[in-house]
This record gives structure tokens, C-alpha cells and sequence, in this order.
């Protein structure tokens, strides 16, 4: 004897679990933006990490400060969009198929990364030196 079929299939599950992860992610975001986020590199090591004052940098774009915005995270503009990419590209992945990794399939996926972590790592170098406003705390 088999069991009768349940109204919950593969296709029903998919759309579910895209908007739990959705809203996870949206939650967890505007948590970070709106309460705020200190970083936990500097309050441990005492040292900024590159994306120092990303947070603060967003937060002042979204309330249409985006001079201020680019002063304190001038790579802002680059890294938000392509972390907002990928998270949106494994949320897409995660609702198809039920698993993680949809990100390292896409093409030039390592290149843009890698490429955004070395211009992060770049100017957090170069404001050591005193440039771009010297290192965010």
C-alpha cells in the first residue's frame, strides 16, 4: 500500500523557503542598519577592518547623505551591490533547489570577489597611510 500523495511537493516547498530566506535576510539587514553594528574586529583587536564604517556609510546613503556616505566608505558604491548579488543570487538558488553554493556557479563569480576583497583591502591600506580620511573607528 502506498501513501496518498500530500498537497506539500517540490513545487510548493521552493516558494516557502525563498520567502522564509528572504525575509531572514531582510530582517537581519534591517536590524544591522537601522540598530547599528559595531564592529567586532575593532572592538577585539582595537584595529579597523576594511569595511569600517560600511555600516555607517549605508545608513547615510539611505537617509540621502551620499557625499557623507562615500567620505566615510568610499567603496560603498562597489561592495554593497555586489554583496547584495550574491546574497540575492543564493537566495534564489536556495528557493530552487534546497542547497547553498548557487554563487560559485556563476561566471566571473571568484574574479568579482576576489577583485572586491583586494580594493577593500587597498584603501584600507592606503587610509593607514592618512589617505581618504585616514582609517574609519
Amino acid at each position: 500500500m502506498t501513501a496518498p500523495p500530500t498537497s506539500t511537493g517540490p513545487g510548493r516547498t521552493a516558494p516557502r523557503r525563498a520567502a522564509l530566506t528572504a525575509i531572514g535576510t531582510l530582517v537581519a539587514v534591517f536590524a544591522i542598519i537601522a540598530v547599528g553594528w559595531r564592529c567586532p574586529v575593532l572592538l577585539v583587536a582595537g584595529v579597523p577592518c576594511p569595511t569600517c564604517g560600511m555600516t555607517r556609510a549605508v545608513r547615510l546613503a539611505l537617509h540621502g547623505d551620499l557625499a557623507g556616505a562615500t567620505r566615510l566608505h568610499p567603496l560603498m558604491w562597489l561592495a554593497v551591490p555586489v554583496v547584495m548579488l550574491f546574497v540575492g543570487v543564493e537566495i534564489a538558488g536556495y528557493a530552487r533547489t534546497g542547497a547553498w553554493g548557487a554563487s560559485r556557479r556563476m561566471r566571473f563569480s571568484n574574479v568579482l570577489m576576489i577583485g572586491t576583497a583586494a580594493l577593500l583591502f587597498a584603501l584600507w591600506i592606503a587610509r593607514f597611510a592618512g589617505m581618504f580620511g585616514g582609517p574609519v573607528r
